[in-house]
């Protein structure tokens, strides 16, 4: 892994391909931001980025108290389709 930071915008255009990984690592167990970087190979910065932006939408929310670092587990959550009368 390189110690290089990206431009953000670069960053920014890899959420939708980390997003479905992140998906995938959060519906085995909850983690936090620097277990999922690390199971995704991404620098924490990065994967700060996809989180907040997957929280954003509701697609992940933290549970419970943060650990003693600070960090919350996150987890995935199902969205609800909306139907259509």
């Amino acid at each position: 892994m390189s110690t290089a930071r990206r431009d953000m915008r670069e960053v920014m255009r890899d959420e939708m391909i980390m997003r479905d990984r992140i998906v995938a690592i959060l519906q085995e167990e909850a983690k936090t931001v620097p277990e999922v970087a690390e199971a995704l190979g991404a620098p924490e910065h990065e994967t700060v980025y996809w989180m907040m932006a997957m929280r954003r939408y509701g697609m992940v929310e933290e549970i419970g108290r943060p650990d003693i670092d600070g960090y919350f587990k996150y987890e995935f959550r199902e969205q609800e389709e909306e139907g259509h009368e």
